[in-house]
């Protein structure tokens, strides 16, 4: 373990030294090119600010409206049917959302019922076998400027469905 630890410490230092060296002997300009890629990635946080800023409202309107708990009412009958718990589903519907609703409600899940239960370990399985999904395709498409992603969306949901009933599935088999 204290090799992993010395091994780990040095990572970075290292990888620091490898670039260092070899913009050295490709007679690159080290320090200009790091300033190159800064100004690229600040243009870039100037691009998906406010498609960033337009998510976060989305998601606190989500939370804090009441609409979470009437579409989970909703979907009740599905649910059942199913056999998913309901404590399950503001994360399975926030998770393709936002990465830290989904987060907070994994966290208070397991902090409610415990990581070793039933539904800590379905929250846990979930949250590592789905994508934030709409957070994702909004920040990538709309850097480089694609419009039409039905398709990818369209995809990726599906993915993220399997992901959280394939959890489930295996859990209520499982225990």
């Amino acid at each position: 373990m204290a090799v992993i630890n010395y091994l780990s410490n040095l990572a970075i230092p290292f990888t620091i030294l490898l670039i260092l060296t070899y913009g050295l002997i490709e007679k690159n300009k080290v320090f200009d090119t790091f300033l190159d890629g800064a100004k690229e990635g600040i243009e870039i946080v100037v691009k998906i600010f406010p498609t960033l800023i337009g998510l976060f409202v989305a998601i606190g309107a989500l939370r804090y409206s009441g609409i979470l708990d009437f579409i989970i009412r909703l979907i009740y009958p599905i649910v059942k049917f199913f056999n998913i718990p309901t404590e399950i589903m503001p994360l399975a519907i926030l998770r393709p959302i936002s990465g830290s609703a989904s987060i907070a409600i994994g966290s208070d899940i397991m902090t409610q019922y415990g990581v070793d239960s039933k539904l800590g370990l379905i929250a846990s399985t979930i949250m590592g076998s789905t994508e934030t999904t709409l957070y994702t395709i909004a920040v990538y498409t709309s850097v480089v400027g694609i419009k039409k992603i039905r398709f990818v969306l369209v995809a990726a949901l599906i993915g993220d469905l399997v992901g959280m009933l394939s959890s489930v599935i295996i859990w209520n088999f499982m225990s």
